[in-house]
């Protein structure tokens, strides 16, 4: 199984924010998630993002891959 971490898009019609999740790379966006590792809010000023360090490390440990914005956002913090 290939994990890869990315982001699950949460909230309604035009007031979105993401979920930092940990799932299988063939299942869908807003599919089922092996495990949570942090949320992403850009409506909040400045944009929220909380990432539990540990485990981002744990699985890019394991073998999974971050999308591109993940890393983007783990490098901010």
């Amino acid at each position: 199984m290939a994990c890869v971490i990315r982001l699950k898009r949460m909230g309604g019609k035009k007031k979105p924010h993401f979920k930092i999740v940990v799932c299988d790379s063939k299942e869908s966006v807003t599919g089922k998630a092996i495990e949570e590792v942090g949320i992403y809010d850009p409506s909040k000023q400045p944009a929220l993002v909380r990432v539990d360090k540990d485990r981002v490390k744990y699985w890019m440990g394991v073998g999974a891959k971050p999308s591109e914005t993940v890393l983007s956002l783990i490098n901010k913090k």
